[in-house]
């Protein structure tokens, strides 16, 4: 569906008019809550909602991709490979509670941000139709919450979040003015990753009312620390990172501590330290940065020419391994204190007090101290999943990717309990 997005679209690809019914009805006990998983991963709001809830029942969940639903089913015993645009909303079972979580990718600043021109991002539409249906059934689930990529909120200048809260609110649902934008490390859990949350109740007599949704205090990053999620006994050799990668950091270790320079803020490119390249087409920040790498070389000229023969650094080392950021300011004296990605745009070092997002793409975080990987219970630490979450025989590399298209339980928990208090 190839089509732009404007603010009165939102219902009319479900066919709805505003006609509310009475406000939606609490469980008549907490335990009784029934809830649906859209869009269902490996179930990360399963495992939010149960700790708040422990007898909360989930009644449908749903997702498209076969390996999550397989996961999903190892772990909760329930189907849910299942494409949303073929279910017949009315077969959905009654609830309370509906949880979504529509593809990202289509408003991700990883994706091409095609937004509601994508396929993907126009899945909002069949959560609208399902909510549609339970409402003109007069069985509208009271509560709602959507988390989604924070690149949502001002994607098409905003008009994409319009949309979406437009759309909700003619179905009857009273939302914050914007979604809440939350990270984990803010929860005590030492991963840097924003999403956008967006509760909502079923009281259409209140609609043009804002949620009011306080989260509190919350922590900051410098509140975190990344050992705290780390077993340093982990004996499992498969972890430890490749020869070359200890060489580059090896290399890259010797160069901070030579060079006069203690807060670099700007990415080393060792390829530009005396390069006869012709820089004119570059934009301005490139240039810049440029120079500054030029300045940096002309001051330290005789350790870094003596650095970059004794570690064969443009002879042994490609392209991405020539390239360094440093960003710890004056918090760390050592790379071997830090947590360290392996990135297209080189090996970026950071402050050992969060954890950058786990991502689909797979760079897993390496911990300097002990050269090696993060570990897949680690990062369901960082996600908040329990130690012995299941995974079954699947590869490590498809676990680590799951983990990272999934969502922090803590977040969810946090949230879906305030949501549950109002």
């Amino acid at each position: 569906m190839n089509r732009s997005c404007k603010q009165d679209d939102s219902l009319r690809f479900v066919g709805l008019s505003a006609t509310p019914s009475p406000r939606g009805k609490a469980p008549k006990t907490p335990n009784e809550l029934k809830y649906i998983e859209l869009f269902s991963g490996i179930g990360a709001f399963h495992q939010a909602i149960t700790n708040i809830l422990p007898n909360a029942k989930c009644v449908f969940a749903a997702d498209i991709n076969k390996d999550c639903a397989k996961i999903y089913k190892l772990n909760y015993g329930i189907d849910s490979l299942y494409d949303l645009t073929k279910i017949d909303a009315k077969q959905i079972p009654d609830h309370d509670f509906c949880f979504f979580s529509p593809p990202c990718q289509a408003f991700s600043k990883g994706g091409k941000r095609l937004g509601f021109d994508e396929a993907r991002g126009t899945l909002i539409f069949e959560v609208f139709r399902i909510l549609k249906a339970k409402i003109e059934n007069k069985h509208p689930p009271k509560y709602i919450l959507m988390e989604n990529v924070r690149n949502l909120v001002s994607h098409d200048d905003g008009n994409t979040i319009r949309v979406i809260l437009k759309g909700l609110h003619e179905l009857g649902y009273r939302t914050p003015v914007l979604p809440l934008i939350l990270s984990p490390h803010q929860f005590g859990i030492p991963q840097l990753r924003e999403r956008a949350f967006l509760p909502g109740i079923y009281d259409p007599a209140n609609v043009e009312i804002p949620l009011n949704f306080d989260m509190g205090k919350l922590l900051s990053k410098s509140d975190n620390n990344i050992f705290s999620i780390i077993d340093e006994n982990d004996s499992d050799k498969s972890l430890v990172i490749r020869k070359e990668d200890i060489r580059t950091i090896d290399a890259w270790n010797e160069f901070y501590h030579g060079i006069d320079l203690k807060v670099i803020g700007f990415p080393v490119w060792a390829d530009y330290f005396h390069s006869d390249k012709d820089i004119s087409s570059f934009p301005a920040w490139k240039k810049d940065f440029v120079h500054k790498n030029e300045t940096l070389y002309l001051r330290n000229k005789t350790f870094i020419d003596y650095w970059a023969k004794k570690w064969k650094v443009y002879t042994d080392f490609n392209p991405t391994q020539r390239k360094f950021e440093w960003q710890c300011g004056t918090n760390i004296n050592d790379i071997s204190d830090s947590l360290i990605q392996f990135r297209p745009s080189g090996m970026r070092v950071k402050v050992p007090t969060v954890a950058p997002a786990l991502v689909a793409m797979v760079q897993i975080p390496v911990i300097g101290k002990l050269k090696r990987k993060l570990s897949l219970k680690e990062c369901l630490r960082l996600q908040n999943f329990p130690d012995d979450f299941n995974f079954g025989e699947q590869t490590l590399h498809e676990s680590y990717k799951q983990l990272g298209n999934s969502i922090c339980v803590k977040v969810l928990k946090e949230v879906t309990k305030k949501l549950l208090s109002l």
